[in-house]
């Protein structure tokens, strides 16, 4: 991997740390700012639409700028929306901090994506989107604990200071180490945004979006409510919730880095296990939820299995797009994600609201990701169809996708 991968994974550690740490931190802030718990819990959902609408209005509208430029301004923003924000009098102020900070995670998501594929071969694209997802991972086991210590210790506004200082050394890390890049498609053309927007007339491209929210938003509806079912219903002391969010963590970071490396060799084989052990595991956890010892080993696994098949849900998506729109590729990928993000603890609020309690969130999970296991099998036949009519089971999907490129470049002509 190039040192530049590594450095837009170590951003990512920031962006990631800041749309998470706030989960922890809310009691403080509703406290300081005077609001209700679930007024403050609103920063949250504003972070996450943010970053569904953000990824491909951001990803569009730099479109035609340096990619290097676009990921130091988009840091800039990030960096003074934590400045802002911690300094924040009111929490209306604080609302559209989190907004903004949101706008610009989802921009450098998706263009930081977009520079990670660029910089590595083909058959390198899960293990380059396994270290920017790995800084994801890292956040949530090292990055979301601490802002909490913080915000415990030293007020929450020290949580938002921290992220500040995160993004600048990020910042560093680009100015330095990721090269200047032009916009394109690596070959000295301009991208074209109405080309670009042609991936979505690609049945195999909406397949992906639908197969990546599914997941996501079964995973979330569990995982949103894991603090009161680890407490409520597995009898645990508070104490043990961030126990288990550092063993959920500690799973997502070893899946991510297992999921990686096998993703670009063995595709459709890392989805059907990442997303088969996760189903299985919310299974088991609606079953044994009153027993703690299995709620906390099973919620550590589930972070496993779950970032075992994120990488190569991320590459799929450039596998299928990032021949004729590398730019909107990492954009959708982002904006799936987090829908699923956005719809999964929504769907688990009606589920709990309707009496049926916090063990079935798991119930509903696992049939939301037992969904996204269909959506890969669609996609595992389409792809084994598309070898065959290119020119036999030898040929690459991405040979296939050189040849839809060169088609492409005829059609612009």
């Amino acid at each position: 991997m190039p040192l530049a991968v590594y450095v837009l994974g170590l951003a990512v550690f920031a962006l990631g740390t800041s749309e998470f740490m706030l989960s922890g931190l809310l009691p403080e802030v509703a406290d300081d700012l005077d609001v209700s718990i679930p007024t403050a819990g609103l920063l949250i959902s504003a972070f996450a639409i943010g970053m569904v609408v953000g990824a491909p209005l951001l990803a569009a509208a730099t479109q035609r700028l340096p990619r290097r430029l676009t990921l130091i301004g988009l840091l800039v923003v990030f960096g003074l929306g934590h400045v802002v924000g911690a300094l924040a009098p009111t929490y209306a102020v604080l609302f559209a901090c989190r907004v903004l900070s949101a706008l610009a995670c989802a921009g450098f998501w998706a263009v930081g994506a977009t520079v990670a594929v660029s910089l590595v071969p083909t058959g390198a694209r899960a293990r380059a989107l396994a270290v920017m997802i790995g800084g994801l991972s890292t956040a949530t086991v090292v990055g979301v604990p601490a802002g909490a210590v913080l915000g415990q210790h030293l007020g929450w506004r020290s949580a938002f200071w921290a992220v500040a200082l995160m993004t600048a050394v990020g910042l560093v890390g680009v100015v330095l180490f990721v090269p200047r890049t032009e916009p394109g498609h690596g070959e000295g053309r301009p991208p074209r945004l109405r080309a670009e927007v042609r991936m979505y007339r690609d049945p195999r491209v909406w397949l992906a979006i639908v197969t990546i929210a599914l997941f996501a938003a079964g995973t979330m509806c569990f995982f949103s409510y894991l603090a009161p079912l680890l407490t409520d219903v597995a009898g645990l002391g508070e104490g043990w919730v961030p126990v288990t969010l550092v063993l959920y963590g500690a799973g997502a970071l070893l899946g991510t880095v297992i999921g990686g490396r096998i993703a670009d060799a063995h595709m459709f084989g890392t989805l059907y296990a990442g997303l088969g052990a996760a189903t299985g595991i919310l299974v088991l956890l609606a079953l044994t939820a009153h027993s703690p010892a299995a709620a906390v080993t099973l919620s550590g696994l589930l972070g496993f299995g779950a970032f075992l098949c994120s990488p190569g849900l991320n590459a799929r998506v450039f596998n299928v797009a990032g021949a004729t729109a590398p730019t909107l590729a990492g954009a959708t990928v982002t904006s799936a994600f987090n829908s699923g993000n956005t719809l999964g603890p929504w769907i688990g609020g009606l589920v709990i609201s309707s009496g049926l309690g916090y063990v079935a969130t798991a119930w509903v999970g696992a049939a939301l990701v037992a969904g996204s296991v269909v959506g890969v099998a669609f996609q595992a036949r389409d792809a084994s169809r598309s070898r065959v009519v290119a020119g036999g089971s030898s040929e690459s999907e991405a040979t296939t996708n050189r040849r839809e490129r060169v088609r492409e470049r005829v059609r612009e002509r």
